[in-house]
């Protein structure tokens, strides 16, 4: 039993070791890509405009949930003139970064995590390196990047179209004051220590379920059965990562 609990603890400790080694020669690697911007504009493209459609739909239903339930919790208290600020707080600082993380990791990290693998299981990418090519700066860095800078964007549209959705539900339909509901809002909500702490989660996230994604299908086993595992690994560990650095993050960022 001993021995069996070394072994674990070795492999895990190996494989993070790994794992930051390989970020680190894939950020090493980042600087060919300014030669190449277009590797990265594409890979936005994949990752980013492929996942609007879900994220924009999802952010509009949870603004609806938002509307619904916080007018019924503030009626109680006769603040339900306050909804905006409470819909608005609630997409920017929290809902925002890690439901839309949550979806990234869901759509665009299983794909990238599978687009590795089958390139593995296809030995392209052993191909690169006959050739003299570097995968890790010619198909892992560029989809690295294109994951943390659509992340930000896809949040803010979630955010955006979120309260479009409480302002629908809350304003049109329940009949709370169109001028109260933003004008609440505005006063409320900080560009600094609100959307700008918001920005910092997407970025982070992004960095994390991206990372993770191209690390499980790089190091996916090149068979069908491989790949698939990988994928679900991606999905397994990249929301735990997400809900874990949401925690340390919101404790960082608003405990004052």
């Amino acid at each position: 039993m001993i021995a069996a609990l070394g072994r674990m603890i070795r492999t895990r400790v190996q494989r993070v070791g790994y794992a930051t080694r390989m970020l680190w020669h894939v950020l090493g690697a980042s600087g060919a890509m300014l030669r190449r911007p277009r590797l990265v504009t594409d890979q936005i493209f994949f990752v980013g405009n492929y996942s609007f459609v879900i994220i924009a739909v999802s952010g509009l239903f949870v603004g609806f949930v938002l509307g619904l339930q916080g007018y019924y919790t503030l009626n109680r208290y006769g603040s339900e003139q306050a909804l905006g600020l409470l819909v608005a707080l609630s997409l920017v600082r929290e809902l925002g970064p890690v439901v839309t993380a949550l979806l990234f990791a869901g759509r665009a990290g299983t794909s990238l995590t599978a687009e590795i693998g089958l390139m593995k299981a296809g030995e392209q990418l052993t191909a690169m390196e006959m050739m003299a090519i570097n995968p890790l700066a010619r198909v892992v860095a560029p989809r690295f990047w294109a994951g943390v800078i659509a992340m930000p964007f896809l949040a803010a549209i979630f955010s955006a179209i979120g309260i479009f959705g409480g302002y629908l539900v809350g304003v049109q339909l329940i009949g709370v004051d169109s001028g109260a509901f933003w004008s609440q809002m505005q006063s409320g909500v900080d560009i600094w220590s609100d959307i700008a702490n918001g920005v910092i989660k997407s970025a982070v996230f992004g960095v994390a379920v991206t990372f993770i994604a191209l690390y499980q299908g790089y190091e996916s086993q090149p068979t069908p059965e491989g790949v698939a595992r990988a994928t679900t690994r991606t999905v397994v560990f990249a929301s735990l990562a997400v809900l874990g650095l949401d925690f340390l993050l919101t404790a960082l960022m608003f405990s004052n």
